[in-house]
């Protein structure tokens, strides 16, 4: 059996070394345009920041052993043939016509079964002068070798685009000592893998870090001729001596697509769980196809590395007449900016609502264990549930502590379809150095319980905000201390300690809305209880506490 796969990174790479172990007779081959293979792109922003200290550290596998052609030959049993671009598949003939770059030399080469696995390219917009020498991608080794030889100390960069790609470069460009100017075109940072609320969180790290944020920013052009000078957006103009240009990527479909085989609804290569496209003879895998989302059951396009291994391996297994199947993903995501850790498993609230379901959401700030352990640190939580059924729907964390654990246990529970009820049963582990009694994420599902069942009346702090800024006449109630008070608060806020509020009911309003809120929700919630038992009407929470508040504090 012959079999040959497009592309050398993550999913190729994968798919036929899998292949060649669970068919050791077969004739395995590996093409790809580019000269260095098998490594990790993900880790390029941490080259570029000097984390990592030398460059085949991502082509090397633990032990220390570059992943080149030789390595592929001698410890995989696969060919790879590098410098050279499928140009043509030929589905009839079974054939691929391959161009040598450097030689200019094209041939072909058969198959019984192929994979591809030619990933994708950064979706570059058109723009006024993009062309300019001194705009660069973040995608491959050449273009982080670029970008570390040209961001110098001093040096002033505009990163388009405020996405995973474009914050973890952005730090690397900083811990550089490079100037750096964040454009976004979006009203926040991360869409589609925060809610505003949660990547409020990270906006603030990255201006802590000294790195300038600015969000609804479309870019335009450039100006300069033999390098950048100035990029032109509809809020101003940015000074930069160099563009780090990162939108997100795009399927690289062009040889399928000339093949005939089928694109998705998202515009990625369609395939069915086994990995199989519209011709049972190929596969595909990795950046260049869709997938299903395991909570809607509907085609996306979500291209990770730890997706295109997975999908790699399924492919190479049927490429070599097994039988596996991959279910799809949750759009599982996690980054780190300077000491702020975030992510999300499944949907955000956003992304729920237009889907057309009706959500429940909790925000649920506190310490990632007891507070009194040194090494404690703060995150946030936010949880999303259906509110017909309690299933939990997603789960986003952002913070200085470990965020990583929460979200890797939520996406397991919602792969089984966990209800809200069933998340706060989960039997995590527990000891102080680890995590408190009550963990975060049991924490915020019992919150969900108590809100789906009627006892907590929350509201977020995005509507708060637009009632005081619609000028409403409602009561802001804050029960924290007298010294949290002083120290920092929401403008017009009433206080009353909550170890006092039972006092004070006379002087409070029965005829008002009352809101009340803490640092982190938990003694909004009992304030809440309170009221409602001496029989005022309409109160109400605000979730998270000022922990999650993401306006203008008074100091």
């Amino acid at each position: 059996m012959k079999i040959l796969v497009i592309g050398a990174n993550a999913a190729g790479a994968k798919a036929a070394a899998k292949a060649k172990r669970l068919n050791p007779a077969a004739e395995v081959t590996v093409v790809d345009r580019g000269e260095f293979i098998s490594y990790g792109a993900c880790g390029i922003p941490y080259y570029v920041s000097d984390t990592v200290k030398e460059l085949r550290e991502l082509m090397s596998t633990p032990a220390g052993v570059v992943r080149n052609p030789a390595f592929f030959a001698r410890v995989k049993g696969v060919t790879v043939i590098t410098g050279t671009e499928a140009v043509e598949i030929d589905r009839s003939g079974k054939k691929v016509t391959v161009l040598e770059q450097k030689s200019g030399e094209i041939r072909t080469l058969p198959y019984d079964r192929l994979v591809l696995a030619t990933g994708s390219h950064p979706a570059t917009p058109v723009l006024y002068n993009v062309q300019c020498p001194s705009i660069v991608t973040v995608k491959s080794i050449e273009d982080a070798e670029r970008l570390k030889a040209r961001a110098l100390p001093g040096t002033a960069v505009c990163v388009v685009g405020g996405g995973l790609i474009g914050l973890e470069t952005a730090e690397a460009l900083r811990m550089r000592g490079v100037r750096v100017t964040v454009l976004e075109m979006r009203d926040q940072l991360l869409p589609g893998v925060l809610d505003p609320e949660m990547a409020h969180q990270v906006e603030k790290e990255l201006r802590a870090n000294g790195v300038e944020v600015v969000t609804s920013c479309q870019v335009v052009g450039f100006d300069g001729e033999k390098q950048v000078e100035r990029v032109i957006t509809n809020r101003g103009e940015f000074p930069a001596d160099l563009v780090v240009c990162a939108p997100g990527v795009r399927p690289n479909v062009t040889l399928a697509e000339q093949a005939g085989l089928t694109l998705g609804t998202t515009g990625a290569i369609a395939v069915d769980e086994r990995m199989r496209t519209s011709d049972p003879d190929i596969f595909a895998c990795g950046d260049c196809c869709e997938t299903t989302h395991l909570v809607t059951g509907r085609k996306v396009y979500l291209p990770m590395g730890s997706t295109a291994n997975k999908q790699g391996r399924v492919a190479g297994i049927n490429a070599a007449g097994g039988d596996a199947t991959f279910s799809g993903v949750l759009g599982t995501t996690i980054i780190r900016v300077f000491d702020c850790n975030a992510g999300k498993s499944g949907l955000t609230e956003a992304e729920a609502r237009a889907l057309g379901y009706d959500v429940e959401t909790v925000l649920a700030p506190a310490p990632d264990r007891p507070h009194f352990m040194p090494e404690a640190k703060p995150i946030a939580l936010k949880l999303v549930a259906d509110r017909a059924t309690g299933r939990i729907l997603g789960l986003q964390a952002a913070g200085m502590g470990d965020v990583d654990k929460r979200i890797d246990a939520a996406a397991t529970a919602i792969t089984f379809g966990a209800t809200a009820e069933q998340l706060s049963q989960l039997d995590l582990a527990y000891a102080p150095p680890f995590a408190s009694a009550m963990d975060n994420l049991i924490v915020a599902a019992d919150i969900m319980k108590n809100k789906l069942a009627g006892e907590a009346k929350g509201i977020k702090p995005r509507e708060v905000w637009r009632k005081l800024e619609d000028g409403e006449d409602f009561i802001l109630l804050d029960v924290r201390s007298p010294d949290e008070h002083g120290e920092v608060r929401i403008a017009g806020a009433k206080l009353v300690p909550l170890g006092v509020l039972r006092e004070k009911l006379d002087s409070l309003p029965r005829d008002k809305e009352i809101i009340t809120y803490c640092k982190v929700s938990l003694r909004g919630y009992e304030a809440q209880k309170i009221l409602q038992a001496a029989g005022f009407a309409d109160v109400k929470f605000m979730d998270g506490g000022i922990l999650t508040w993401p306006y203008e504090l008074e100091r």
